[in-house]
């Protein structure tokens, strides 16, 4: 008797050396965003507090939405019809739930740097930092399943998986300076990326490398990765260089 398929774990496979030259160009672009000054100056302690929580808040939306997308890419597998979606569907049922609860985490992270719950869901992020969501949202909704995961699961996670296991190092500065509460609470997403998190943009390449036979598709879901560290990149530029300085934009009232 088999295995039921839902029970078998992914497999990593060697790279083909298609996989392993779009695995290696993608390297330039995610270091960007790990090496970027805002996480390397919160891994040293020494990013202004007030830069910080913009940066907590206004990355939110990212967090909060990434379950979403990771939804968008799951409404497009056609198990038994193509190469890969059987896996895809699976992995994706499978971590869809991980990512809401990392969530959770997220606002305990806040709530360490005293952000309200109601403050983090009413948030609007500032246009280029809101361009990855949108991004995210428009490949997930019109593009194929293997650049929705590439954008998704390979750029994003890849890349924050990275960066938070310098951040993780430097929270004990700001509890130190009495501006963070640091607990197993507030740490729990930055330890789960740093840790768990590891392993999942080594799934998403095996999984493009499943979906994607044939050198077009091979070359959107590149495409698509980089154009999501593009993104990301855009976000914390605004944020390091505006961060902590932004006015509060009014809205105007619309009552009769």
């Amino acid at each position: 008797m088999s295995v039921a398929r839902y029970k078998e774990a992914l497999q990593l496979t060697d790279h083909e050396p298609w996989a392993q030259h779009f695995w290696q160009a993608l390297v330039p672009y995610k270091d960007q965003v790990v090496e970027h000054p805002l996480f390397v100056e919160m891994g040293e302690g020494t990013l202004a507090p007030e830069r910080f929580r913009d940066a907590l808040l206004h990355f939110y939306p990212l967090v909060e939405n990434f379950p979403k997308y990771m939804g968008l890419a799951l409404a497009k597998t056609r198990p038994g019809i193509f190469p890969g979606h059987e896996e895809s569907k699976n992995w994706l049922i499978g971590n869809i739930k991980v990512e809401q609860r990392h969530a959770y985490w997220y606002q305990d992270w806040a709530a360490g740097f005293g952000i309200d719950q109601s403050i983090l869901e009413n948030t609007v992020p500032p246009a280029a930092m809101d361009a990855v969501n949108h991004y995210l949202w428009s490949i997930g909704e019109r593009g194929t399943l293997e650049e929705s995961i590439a954008a998704t699961n390979l750029a994003i996670e890849w890349a924050t998986g990275e960066w938070s296991q310098r951040v993780v190092k430097g929270m004990t500065h700001y509890a130190e300076q009495g501006v963070a509460e640091i607990n197993r609470h507030t740490m729990a997403w930055l330890r789960a990326h740093a840790s768990y998190d590891d392993a999942h943009p080594h799934e998403a390449m095996e999984l493009i490398k499943r979906v994607a036979m044939e050198p077009e598709s091979r070359r959107r879901a590149f495409t698509a990765a980089r154009r999501g560290l593009e993104y990301y990149l855009l976000a914390l530029d605004d944020c390091y260089r505006m961060g902590g300085e932004r006015a509060e934009e009014q809205t105007p009232e619309f009552n009769e």
